[in-house]
């Protein structure tokens, strides 16, 4: 306004140059009235809008006396007494705070004052137009200013509106997001929606600081009619954006009125499925019942009609032909009255010799009847079982139909794709022959699948895509490898192999991924000590091979006897030293005190045996300590021999044995102690002048493994690391856990010749009979069929929980359960306190412990029991778990190790329903344990239906090696390409 001001009086004559000849007058004012307007400046924005809001409508007024106001504090000075009537001052009243508007009024007021006096002689009728002209400016600027405010208070009020609208809509939001957890499929729509409500509070706020800033200066930088179209535009901005989110709210509303109904129809649609596969498993009960009926009633009329023939060759030898007649019509009626009617005949004074002969007679008839009739019965069994193989087959050529199916579909998508794809393909694999990174007969392979359109190069190449160069040629060099031979050969060396030579579940593993990968195609053997108390008659062929392997130990060379022999199907190699320590000739497989000198023999002799023989293994894989010195033995020694086409995959099954001994103990198998003694290598932490047989195999190995990926993530921890933990971080890409499995071919209840009545999944009535069986044999009560029966098979060490296990015992008890332990312990004093718990409950009806291991008794008691508890304080993978559901006995065990990743509550509503299989606890004491069992009891007892379908979901779980092995295969094939791309490199 100061600005319009001097431009107007300027453009009446006046200027400030024709003030000099006094300048005291003119500056003093013009200073004063600056530093007015200065001081005003200092206020906030928020004092500016509450003077606007103070300021009446008619805030100006004319005073055309000489005075100055007090508040400004500016004092008019007085002119020359010949212009003295002719001058005169304008002021504008205001608060103690005015607004900068008003004060560069003043100054404009003030400075025509000055020119006024000045001038006053020359020209006396302008002050009065000019005056005019100014009291008009200042009431429209006045005015416009009142407009101004007006216009703020409603967009101030409008923007207050929008806000508590958007409070409104964010708690809406929030319900919403509450809601849309249950339903992950609407997970992303609630994330882009949170995205753009944070977007959108971002900008209001910068808007809003904006505006501050704005209203600040509205008067000093743009004119207020175009700052209040800004913020027109701005709010309207803001309501299609609050318009936009009201939309997508609404869409997720709606979403969520879906839900409801999709998940009643999904619900709907399994109980129809539960219903239709009952019906179907009726109708097939009938159908047999029928089956079976017709066959009683026809050996019923044959048995009739021998009887009638019996009969009616005694009514002619009797004097009595009516009284034959009519025990002839009570026998056809009444089959169980025979001894009545014999007696009737005896009566009738009928030969006491003729009466015996032909009751012996007839109770042959009878016999041979039932033999007859337990004959059609087993034939009818057989055509059931043919009948259900039929099936099996009919289902495996449904599999194999969909999969050719799959196949073709497959095989359509590559002939649409685009030749530009193929032909990329070859120029890629031209440039790595160029470059000699692929020889001359992986490119001519490479292209010839390229231009067949093989689907496994595509697959290669789209999974490789986001690779580097050296991994996506170690991929197309893995399909070359593939195509030259049929499967990988694999060499297992191992201190246990499980049926002949089995002590945990190293044994198991052995065996069971042997096989798996043996059905996969891959060549597998295994190399194992002779021990004297292997079970040698579960090996077949068995003989010793015209050889002599001879190895190095203690400085010299010792002989080695070699016997081959298989064990299910899998070729095995039994090293039998000549060795006057007779390392393997002691009645037992581990606990004597050069056991470190034992398997580091072994160690030495399989690997000696294995460059004798001129094999050329792609991967030996080695297992615990025991085997461990394969490794260092490997990489030190054989390799510099030429002996390196293998890759070392290393399994430790238990990181609580490492196999640590003094390091002078390592120089008898041919090792430097020198080079491998050291931190980075095989020194052990715990003292320097000892070696660790696992740290070194983790540390030369190429592959490290354990059994299951929750105890992998256990070990790194410095508890659950025995003192590896670091030397794992360090090997941490090398380094997995792959849960084991079980051999579903020894562990089935329906082909188990163990236990007493087989049975499936279908068909539970069989696990009733064995429950019943068990508790015969074992002399348990059997008058209440009902009553939950817990087993527990394990080693009793300190590893399992042995105080939880003893708590278990008393916890059933008290319950209204029983229990059954099977096991036996190393350690003395655990031995004697489960005696002596034996003793105490040896004529109990309701608790049985057998202090011993049997085999055959450990499948009767999987398949009779309801429950089974393992409440182990750490467990690296556990096979009695998956046993026990196999077997349809739900697993209580403790949140640790395998068990954790195999076992999932069932009250656990975080996991899916389909995967809770048992009940878990965490805290490893007597509280965790009594909690869930007793939550186990109460569901068994209070939700039969239930209990029965959770058994049935437990036995139809996948817990066989088919899983595990196909890990373990990719782990070898990723190794050996990687091998083989570094060689060419």
């Amino acid at each position: 306004m100061a600005s319009v001001a001097c431009s107007l009086v300027l453009g009446r004559g006046f200027s400030c140059a024709n003030t000099l000849t006094r300048p005291p007058i003119a500056c003093l004012r013009l200073s004063r009235a600056v530093s007015c307007k200065m001081r005003n400046r200092h206020l906030s924005s928020q004092q500016k809008r509450q003077q606007f809001k103070r300021a009446p409508t008619e805030q100006l007024s004319l005073n055309m006396n000489a005075q100055s106001h007090d508040n400004i504090g500016c004092e008019a000075e007085e002119a020359s007494s010949a212009g003295a009537s002719h001058s005169s001052q304008i002021t504008i009243p205001s608060n103690d705070a005015e607004s900068d508007s008003n004060s560069e009024t003043d100054v404009a007021v003030s400075s025509f004052e000055e020119t006024n006096m000045i001038e006053n002689n020359d020209e006396q009728e302008h002050p009065s137009i000019r005056l005019e002209d100014l009291i008009a400016m200042i009431r429209n600027a006045e005015k416009t200013r009142v407009y101004a405010l007006e216009e703020l208070d409603k967009i101030l009020s409008e923007k207050e509106a929008l806000q508590a609208e958007i409070n409104n809509l964010e708690m809406k939001l929030a319900e919403t997001d509450a809601r849309i957890k249950v339903a992950a499929q609407e997970k992303i729509n609630v994330e882009l929606l949170e995205n753009q409500l944070k977007k959108l509070k971002t900008e209001i706020s910068s808007r809003n600081s904006i505006e501050e800033g704005k209203h600040g200066t509205l008067d000093d930088e743009s004119p207020l009619v175009l700052e209040l179209n800004d913020l027109r535009k701005e709010n309207a901005l803001l309501k299609d954006d609050i318009q936009m989110l009201k939309l997508k709210v609404a869409d997720v509303s709606k979403t969520e009125e879906r839900l409801p109904s999709l998940e009643k129809r999904h619900s709907l649609l399994e109980a129809s499925l539960m219903e239709l596969q009952s019906q179907l498993s009726n109708a097939q009960d009938n159908v047999s019942r029928l089956a079976s009926l017709r066959y009683e009633c026809k050996a019923l009329s044959d048995k009739v009609e021998n009887l009638q023939a019996l009969f009616n060759d005694a009514s002619i030898v009797m004097d009595q032909p009516s009284l034959g007649l009519q025990q002839y019509h009570e026998l056809q009626k009444k089959v169980d009255k025979i001894e009545a009617l014999v007696t009737e005949a005896t009566v009738s004074k009928f030969p006491s010799e003729n009466f015996q002969h032909y009751d012996e007679t007839l109770r042959e008839k009878i016999e041979l009847s039932e033999k007859r009739l337990w004959e059609s019965d087993q034939e009818i069994h057989s055509q059931i079982q043919l009948f259900q193989e039929s099936v099996r087959e009919f289902h495996d050529s449904l599999e194999r139909l969909k999969e050719e199916s799959k196949k073709r579909s497959q095989e359509l998508s590559l002939e649409n794709l685009p030749q530009e794809f193929w032909s990329r393909l070859l120029l890629i694999i031209d440039g790595w022959l160029l470059e000699k990174k692929i020889s001359v007969n992986d490119a001519k392979m490479l292209r010839e699948m390229t231009w067949k359109k093989d689907a496994r190069i595509r697959d290669a190449y789209l999974a490789s895509r986001s690779k580097s160069e050296h991994e996506k040629l170690a991929t197309f060099l893995k399909l070359t490898y593939s195509r030259t031979s049929p499967g990988m050969h694999i060499i297992h060396i191992a201190a246990e192999m499980a049926p002949v030579a089995k002590v945990g579940g190293l044994g198991d593993v052995i065996s069971g991924l042997g096989k798996a990968l043996q059905r996969k195609g891959h060549m597998v053997e295994i190399v194992l000590p002779k021990y004297d108390c292997m079970q040698y008659d579960l090996i077949a062929d068995m003989k010793a091979l015209d050889v002599v392997v001879e190895s190095y130990f203690d400085g010299r060379l010792f002989s080695n006897k070699i016997w081959v022999g298989t064990i299910e199907g899998l070729p095995v190699y039994f090293i039998e030293p000549h060795h006057p320590a007779k390392f393997f000739w002691r009645g037992k497989y581990y606990g004597e005190h050069d056991d470190f000198k034992r398997f580091s023999f072994f160690s030495r002799a399989a690997v000696e045996l294995l460059y004798q023989a001129g094999k050329k293994p792609d991967i030996i894989h080695c297992h615990d300590w025991q085997t461990a010195f394969v490794a260092p033995l490997y990489w030190d020694i054989y390799a510099a021999k030429g002996f390196n086409s293998a890759r070392i995959c290393f399994t430790c099954h238990n990181f609580e044995y490492q196999g640590t001994a003094p390091a002078s103990e390592l120089v008898s198998c041919g090792l430097d102690v020198h080079q491998l003694n050291r931190p980075d290598r095989m020194q052990d932490h715990s003292a320097q002048d000892k070696v660790n047989a696992v740290k070194g195999a983790i540390v030369f190995s190429n592959i490290v493994t354990t059994v299951s990926p929750t105890y992998a993530q256990e070990v790194r921890t410095i508890e659950g690391g025995r003192g590896l933990h670091e030397t794992l971080k360090s090997h941490s890409k090398k380094f997995v856990g792959i849960l084991n499995g079980i051999d579903t071919d020894a562990w089935n209840p329906s082909t188990d010749n163990y236990i007493s009545v087989q049975y499936s999944a279908d068909d539970l009535q069989g696990k009733a009979e064995n429950k019943d069986a068990i508790r015969k044999r074992l002399k348990l009560s059997r008058s209440e069929g009902s009553q939950p029966l817990v087993g527990c098979i394990t080693r009793l060490v300190p590893q399992k929980g042995v105080h939880l296990i003893r708590h278990a015992i008393y916890c059933a008890l008290e319950l209204g359960g029983q229990f059954v332990l099977l096991g036996s312990s190393p350690v003395p004093h655990i031995q004697r306190e489960f005696e002596d718990i034996a003793n105490h409950f040896q004529s109990h009806s309701h608790i049985r412990l057998l202090l011993k291991y049997d085999d055959a008794l450990s499948h009767l008691i999987y398949a009779a029991s309801d429950m089974f508890i393992i409440p182990s304080m750490f467990e690296p993978c556990g096979l009695t778990q998956m046993i026990a559901m196999r077997y349809g006995s739900v697993p209580i065990v403790r949140k640790t190790g395998g068990l954790n990743d195999s076992v999932f509550d069932v009250d656990d509503n975080t996991i899916p329903e389909q995967y809770q299989n048992g009940f878990t606890f965490v805290a490893p004491d007597e509280q965790g344990l009594s909690s869930a069992m007793e939550r186990a009891f109460q569901h068994y007892i209070r939700s039969p239906e239930s209990w029965q379908q959770l058994v049935q979901k437990d036995m139809r779980l996948d817990f066989s090696w088919d899983s595990s092995a196909s890990q373990y295969e990719e782990l070898y094939e990723r190794s050996v390409a990687r091998a083989r791309a570094a060689a060419r490199v």
